[in-house]
């Protein structure tokens, strides 16, 4: 029988947290520790703190912190607009935002209380499970719904962004600046990502890493705003297909995985869920033919609402990949509605802790009560933000209309000369350099890069391309 952990060792680690404003992490404890163990050791303790309910951990992996139960959540997390400390000068339009409140409590049903509770029981009081694949396959669309029909109607009237019908896609690239950053900080934010709003404004726009964040977190966050923009910049070709999940993960995952070949492609070893009673599918083949038979059921569901919730719900139940799974799964929720012209979903200002909690539901009670009203909620919220955004978007952008002539001229160029996208920064670097004001180049190369990559069958005349060079290409483009 295993030995019990002295008690001592246990106190010694609260002690250690108790003196912390923020939350930290293994490497953080163990370097304050009088009488530091090895790592791994302190790990274990760590887990069976967090199942005591003794401490508090707030994201997975490599980005886990751990704080007192009734410590405040780090300021990084719960104050993403504090000024950067670095001394670049941050121009006009990337100026911080009013602070969002600092908790958002979401009003719950009795049902989904109820499996939140569950799933807060330390872990020895949780029943061990498997994958069940009776919870995909009895599924059938047109006739079972996550959603009830009026949820859905209502989710429709909230999300429409009142624009005359449109090809695909058309409201996404509309709002794609700020869709970029705000779903590229929120999807992060939920894996524990430190980087503040602010921040991730200055790594998308700018391309500058914050001071004193690692290098994983500037990855994860360049890797979201790939994703997106493959999303939107295609997305008469996405869809619930292998082709878009599989690039979309590759995306995601983008040098963030031990094994480099593992990116865009279906798992085939085990793995496991931290903080779960959750023990995934192992076998290669059942995660393959579970796989596609998400994807096909997803296509068939006729309800832009429903297929973002049940590949919310059955994605990340699943884990067809390494890692990354969840990420995959909120952006393929955007699918639809990027498809629909409806409002996106940037998952704005939805606690870290309740969503983590709404995905442990599933995977341990293959309950959707809590992540249904979570992605309500989510939902209700991004619209709402997106509502407002488009409203701003009446008048013209002043810096696209005193550059509207040399953006016309040099997206037509790029186009017409084929440019590959692993040349394009620098042949937009190149010519803004010998052709723009010092000050305007930085903003003048993002919003190329955005044209660019906002470029459809149906917007690309007014750059004086000829269709046949347009096609060129996008194939050129496409292939990089």
């Amino acid at each position: 029988m295993a030995r019990p952990l002295p008690e001592d060792d246990l106190t010694a680690i609260v002690a250690a947290l108790g003196g912390q404003a923020e939350a930290c992490s293994a490497q953080q404890i163990l370097q304050s520790l009088a009488s530091p163990p090895p790592l791994r050791t302190l790990q274990y303790r760590l887990r069976l703190l967090v199942d005591q309910g003794r401490l508090l951990r707030q994201g997975e992996g490599r980005w886990a912190r751990y704080r007192l139960p009734a410590l405040i959540p780090p300021p990084a997390a719960s104050a993403p607009y504090a000024q950067p400390t670095s001394p670049v000068q941050v121009p006009a339009h990337l100026a911080a935002e009013p602070a969002p409140p600092a908790t958002v409590e979401l009003p719950l049903s009795a049902a989904a209380q109820a499996v939140r509770d569950q799933v807060r029981q330390p872990l020895q009081r949780r029943q061990p499970v498997g994958y069940r694949r009776e919870f995909l396959e009895s599924y059938r669309p047109g006739q079972s719904f996550y959603l009830t029909a009026s949820e859905r109607a209502h989710l429709r009237q909230v999300g429409q962004p009142g624009i005359a019908p449109q090809p695909a896609g058309t409201y996404a690239r509309q709002i794609l600046n700020r869709l970029l950053i705000d779903l590229a900080w929120n999807s992060s934010r939920l894996e524990g990502n430190t980087y503040s709003l602010l921040d991730t404004r200055r790594l998308i726009e700018l391309g500058e890493e914050a001071p004193g964040r690692g290098q994983l977190e500037a990855q994860m966050i360049l890797n979201h705003k790939d994703a997106i923009e493959f999303l939107v910049g295609q997305s008469e070709d996405i869809g619930f297909n292998r082709y878009t999940l599989l690039n979309l993960h590759a995306m995601l995952a983008n040098n963030l995985l031990a094994d480099p070949l593992a990116a865009g492609r279906l798992r085939y070893i085990a793995v496991g869920i931290e903080g779960s009673t959750f023990h995934p599918l192992e076998v290669p083949f059942l995660i393959e033919e579970c796989f596609d038979q998400i994807l096909a059921t997803a296509a068939a569901i006729a309800d832009p609402y429903e297929q973002a919730l049940f590949v919310m719900v059955q994605l990340p139940y699943l884990q067809p990949f390494d890692d990354v799974n969840k990420r995959v799964s909120r952006l393929a929720a955007n699918i639809p509605l990027i498809h629909a012209n409806l409002a996106p979903l940037a998952f704005t200002d939805l606690p870290r802790e309740l969503y983590t909690e709404a995905t442990l539901s599933v995977y341990e009670q293959n309950s959707t009560a809590l992540l249904k009203e979570v992605f309500i909620w989510a939902c209700e919220r991004s619209a709402a933000r997106y509502a407002a955004v488009r409203q701003s978007l009446v008048e013209p952008d002043p810096f696209r209309m005193r550059h509207r002539l040399a953006l016309r001229e040099l997206v037509g160029e790029l186009v017409r000369s084929g440019v590959r996208k692993t040349e394009a920064a620098a042949r937009i670097a190149g010519w803004s350099a010998a052709h723009v004001a010092p000050e305007d180049q930085a903003m003048f190369n993002q919003v190329v890069e955005i044209e660019l990559a906002s470029l459809h069958e149906g917007n690309f005349a007014r750059y004086a391309i000829r269709p046949s060079a347009f096609k060129a290409w996008q194939n050129a483009w496409r292939a990089a």
